[in-house]
């Protein structure tokens, strides 16, 4: 029987929301999340032998493996790691392969974050249990190192060529601010959001794989345009270089698939700046229209959203309070993000609610939320 080794803690890890800036941070551009208050609760309990024993409480599992051993994939008893266990597996061994130590724990958790739902529950279980890790294994490491260890345990473990926004957002968030977060230069601040008002997260339960869905081939596009755009401008690293002139003067030579991807993130980096000088003015209704915006370009250009997502955001458009609504996240299913006057908030998640069932034959879940503070400790 393994036995423990230490005092038990415990670890909150929110979900995050991305206000505007959506399939930027793959293209060095600035992103606007903000943590959120639906989180992983996480009870840690330190083992003396190399082992990680998980309990997800909520999927009524559980799961022992050698964490010696990651690169195999499987459990004790030779089975390969569902997704659940995949995750703080590849945390282990991205820290590993930096040279950190991953003691033995056993780790208890459940999440108010829906699963598959863009709201990051995954990367809030990567930060978690860096977090853990780092508080068994008594080593320090700057916090921007922690996520950036996280997204190479999602790159290069899971397969899920995924920008920095998501674990950043988990780790630095601040309550009642958003993040602006240069996803090039690592340089971030709070930003202020308006007063008195709600962020209204809208689940339409519609489900996509990021690793099977169309995410990578997302990305493989963007990476087209920049290889193009580049042979006619050579100071073009990254989309976030690309002016709109220099997009128009490769159109003819980029398939119009690519091309539309491109002009998403040109204009979407553009919007992100206005956001949040809107928001610097005390313009919400300002920042409003430009969520608007940025969903209409994530449908029409990118073409990452579904008929489900252009529903909750045209019922929205039409409540009283609503200030603005967009898809969030990778699309292809998950979750609207809704900036809603906080007093108008529980009749706007009622009539929004009935109006989608109404619509589709599909219930939403449908949750008020504020920004709140990032991933820490509890002991």
């Amino acid at each position: 029987m393994t036995e423990p080794s230490g005092k038990g803690f415990q670890i909150i890890s929110p979900g995050r929301v991305n206000l505007i800036g959506e399939h930027v941070d793959y293209n060095d551009g600035v992103v606007l999340p903000a943590a959120i208050d639906r989180e992983i609760k996480m009870q840690v309990r330190p083992l003396a032998e190399p082992l990680l024993i998980l309990h997800a409480l909520d999927l009524g599992k559980s799961s022992s493996l050698a964490l010696d051993d990651l690169d195999a994939r499987q459990d004790l008893q030779g089975n390969p790691l569902q997704t659940y266990a995949l995750y703080p597996a590849g945390v282990a061994w991205a820290l590993q392969k930096a040279g950190l130590s991953s003691p033995g724990m056993e780790v208890s958790y459940s999440s108010s974050i829906p699963i598959g739902a863009g709201l990051s529950s995954s990367a809030a279980v990567q930060v978690g249990f860096a977090l853990a890790w780092q508080e068994l294994g008594g080593w320090e490491l700057d916090p921007m190192r922690l996520v950036q260890l996280c997204q190479r345990s999602e790159n290069q473990f899971i397969g899920v060529q995924s920008g920095l926004m998501d674990q950043f957002a988990v780790r630095f968030g601040v309550a009642e601010h958003a993040l602006r977060f240069d996803t090039r230069s690592l340089a971030w601040q709070p930003v202020a959001l308006p007063p008195e008002t709600s962020l209204v997260i809208a689940d339409s339960r519609v489900r996509r794989s990021l690793t099977t869905s169309a995410y990578n081939e997302r990305r493989a596009d963007c990476e087209i345009a920049v290889s193009t755009i580049r042979e006619q401008f050579p100071q073009v690293q990254a989309l976030r270089d690309v002016t709109p002139a220099m997009l128009a003067a490769n159109k003819a030579v980029l398939s119009p698939q690519v091309y539309a991807r491109a002009q998403h993130v040109v204009e979407e980096i553009a919007r992100v700046d206005d956001a949040i000088a809107c928001l610097a003015m005390g313009n919400e209704v300002g920042f409003g229209q430009l969520m608007f915006a940025s969903h209409f370009s994530l449908r029409d250009l990118y073409e990452v959203s579904c008929p489900e997502l252009d529903i909750l955001v045209e019922i929205a458009a039409g409540l009283p309070g609503c200030l603005g609504a967009r898809l969030t996240g990778a699309g292809f299913g998950g979750c609207t993000v809704n900036l809603v006057e906080s007093d108008a908030a529980a009749n706007f998640t009622a009539k929004l609610g009935e109006a989608y069932l109404a619509r589709t034959g599909h219930e939403a879940s449908i949750y008020v939320c504020h920004a709140a503070q990032g991933a820490r400790v509890l002991w």
